[in-house]
């Protein structure tokens, strides 16, 4: 794995983003397979003759180094993909839930008088609420939100003024997050695209590397 990698927190609490530094380049790989020795007593036209060694295999040569490091490139980024997948998802995942409290706070809203609204009105407190109402609390405590829900003869209810706050407060966590997700999105894409560009990389130097291969040794035969 290359050294350049590194490894940033995402927002999710305790969670590691395989955000990679994708700036390297198959060049560094190959700077670091190959190892050139001069062979003694064998030149031609006075230039020295060399032997290569790939990855510790003696004998290799420089296209065998680029397939190696075509394909050690595309692997790197392959293990680094399932967990940046998995920041993509949690990040969705979190939108849909931050959906979910703006359609209870919306239900609350619903439930109280229409008449002459006050900052003071509490919202409907029945089973039904009460249900809906756990799950935003549940919601809450996953993301350590602050939402100011209160209980009355065992059940649940919001008072007009919190519920504007809070739909305030989600809205904008909300739209941050959507954004942040879009930006991820499009990284990861960028991001597969380059492991998938070192897979045909690495194909077709290996197509290349046997053709070249099969000539000579047709050559030989003639």
């Amino acid at each position: 794995m290359n050294a350049s990698f590194a490894l940033c927190q995402a927002e999710f609490p305790g969670e590691v983003c395989a955000r990679r530094d994708l700036g390297w380049q198959i060049g560094v790989f190959v700077s670091n397979l190959i190892t050139a020795n001069v062979i003694n007593g064998a030149d031609v036209y006075g230039v020295r003759q060399m032997q290569y060694t790939v990855d510790g295999i003696a004998g290799q040569d420089y296209t065998a180094a680029l397939i190696a490091a075509s394909f050690r490139q595309a692997t790197a980024i392959e293990e680094s993909a399932s967990s940046y997948m998995e920041v993509v998802r949690q990040r969705q995942s979190k939108v849909s839930d931050l959906g979910e409290i703006l359609s209870v706070l919306a239900m609350a809203v619903a439930s109280m008088d229409p008449d002459g609204p006050e900052p003071g009105d509490k919202s409907e407190r029945s089973d039904s609420m009460d249900t809906y109402f756990r799950r935003v609390i549940d919601i809450c405590d996953k993301y350590s939100i602050s939402m100011n829900v209160q209980t009355q003869s065992s059940h649940y209810y919001m008072t007009r003024g919190d519920v504007m706050n809070a739909q305030n407060d989600i809205q904008y966590t909300m739209d941050m997050e959507d954004n942040n997700l879009q930006q991820d999105l499009v990284a990861l894409q960028s991001f597969l695209a380059k492991r998938d560009n070192a897979f045909s990389t690495a194909a077709k130097l290996v197509k290349k590397s046997q053709n070249a291969s099969a000539e000579t040794i047709g050559n030989m035969g003639g």
